[in-house]
Formats: C-alpha cells, structure tokens, sequence
C-alpha cells in the first residue's frame, strides 16, 4: 500500500516519501508512509471521518522560508548566484 501511495502524483503520502527518500533512503521511506497511512485508517476509523488528502504541497507551504533558503543553497553550490524577489502579481 505504501508503495502505491509513493507512486502517486499530487497526494502528500507521494511528498512525504519524497522527502523522506531523499533524506534516508527509498526503504525507510517506504516504511514511514506505511506507518503514516496505519495511523491514518486509525484516526478515520476512530473518528468516523472521511480522509481529505493535504496535497502535494503541504509540506512545502508548512515553511516556506526554509524551502526558499534549502533550494538557494543547492543552487549556490551549482555555481550560481542567487538573489530572491518577492512576486508581486
């Protein structure tokens, strides 16, 4: 089940084992989602509620800065130079 989840574009299970993935490895990140997606059918079953997915970008607009300032060093470290305007449309 968790490796469907992993597969699947624009749900935050998919951007959690990204995350995850990227950090520690395809194989704890399959293991952590399983243990997400546990804990969700707990909660649901428990709760009596209907799931509604967070999206797949939840976990980059719980802290935006952090992303910002994560993507600009990976830049510099490519050999750019990098200076963040905010945009105003």
């Amino acid at each position: 089940m968790a490796h469907v989840a992993s597969r699947t574009r624009q749900i935050s299970l998919a951007a959690q084992y990204r995350r995850i993935a990227a950090r520690r490895g395809k194989k704890r990140a399959l293991i952590a989602v399983g243990h997400t997606i546990l804990s969700l059918v707990q909660t649901l079953l428990t709760r009596k509620q209907p799931y509604q997915d967070l999206g797949a970008t939840y976990f980059d607009t719980l802290d935006q800065h952090r992303v910002e300032q994560r993507l600009v060093r990976r830049l510099e470290r490519m050999g750019y130079r990098v200076s963040l305007q905010p945009n105003m449309a």
